[in-house]
């Protein structure tokens, strides 16, 4: 089974039938429990690519899920850029403390030798220590899909989410000028992890429309034709991820050229489907927080498998796993999977 978990993570991804709906995360993996089997613990997995690694691939060695996902935070890009960040704990991921372009572009540009700062090395570094783990020359099978942050989640952290929303509205030369340089920087990152043998980008991003305080007109005329032009300069499959009730505006986000969307338990799945009428394949969307941490693996297999007969793509975390999952709960999404298709013989 193993040696086929990565074709039949890419075959689904690009539309292609398949026997089996894959059951992994394209969102953080890394939890309390797992950080004590491995010795690799936050925040020093966040800078080390061996822990990084490590405790990446303990989610589907220990955990069972079907990918490998790393890293842990949605910083990377907002550090480099000149944002304060708080590096948490070890169940507490890292958050931006400053924004250095609040009042406004100037001077905002994409660095050069991006890839060679921050904290950038340490995650391709991390990608080539997975993709190479089965030695002999060889790649691995088991999908990688690593994480990063997405143009929108980039603007907020450069200039916060008020001034975001105002100068979409206010200034949109200002709101251009940041999403140009932003889907930039995030287009130079993606382009060096695929570069690296990574499989899939999963794209947090655009949680400002999920939370409905971005107008429908401004993701349709502002956002969009940079999305697109992310798709179609990235050299691998983008899953964008949408936190918050985002079904009003999955139309607009299918029409950009993801490969996959990936939603929050919020969302309806029927509703979902309806939206994006087979343009990407849909991912979720099993509560994080309400089932998987603390629910009980029954509860996990009877939401998972709710969401398998609403006709999901890719079984997954509706968003990020809490780092005190209980491993028990994890395990179960696959188990659920499983049992749904023998239940169906």
């Amino acid at each position: 089974m193993e040696r086929n978990l990565r074709k039949n993570f890419l075959d689904t991804l690009h539309g292609n039938p398949v026997d089996r709906v894959p059951a992994l995360s394209v969102t953080q993996t890394g939890t309390v429990e797992l950080m004590d089997m491995t010795g690799a613990a936050w925040p020093k997995a966040h800078s080390d690519p061996e822990k990084m690694a490590a405790l990446a691939l303990a989610g589907h060695e220990i955990a069972g899920l079907e990918a490998v996902r790393y890293p842990y935070c949605l910083t990377v890009i907002a550090e480099i850029m000149g944002c304060g960040v708080r590096m948490g704990t070890k169940d507490i991921q890292p958050s931006v403390l400053s924004y250095p372009f609040s009042k406004g572009p100037e001077n905002l540009r994409v660095p050069e030798n991006l890839l060679e700062k921050g904290r950038i090395p340490t995650i391709l570094k991390a990608t080539e220590i997975l993709a190479a783990r089965n030695g002999n020359g060889k790649r691995s099978e088991i999908p990688l899909i690593a994480g990063m942050e997405g143009p929108l989640t980039v603007f907020t952290h450069l200039a916060e989410v008020k001034n975001c929303l105002i100068w979409a509205l206010k200034k949109p030369d200002y709101f251009d000028m940041f999403m140009e340089t932003c889907t930039e920087l995030c287009i130079e990152y993606a382009n060096s992890l695929f570069e690296r043998s990574a499989d899939a980008l999963c794209m947090p991003d655009g949680g400002i429309a999920g939370s409905r305080m971005m107008p429908p007109s401004v993701l349709e005329n502002s956002v969009k034709p940079f999305y697109k032009h992310l798709c179609r300069k990235v050299n691998g499959p983008v899953i964008l991820h949408i936190c918050g009730d985002v079904g009003d505006s999955l139309k607009t986000l299918s029409e950009c050229g993801f490969e996959a969307v990936s939603i929050e338990e919020k969302v309806s799945l029927k509703a979902a489907k309806e939206a994006i009428s087979g343009r990407a394949r849909l991912i979720g969307n099993v509560s994080p927080s309400r089932t998987l941490l603390f629910g009980t693996p029954e509860i996990v297999k009877e939401e998972a498998k709710d969401c398998l007969s609403a006709g999901v793509d890719i079984l997954a975390p509706g968003c990020g796993i809490a780092p005190r999952t209980p491993l028990a709960n994890i395990r179960a999404l696959v188990e659920a999977r499983d049992e749904w298709y023998k239940e169906k013989d």
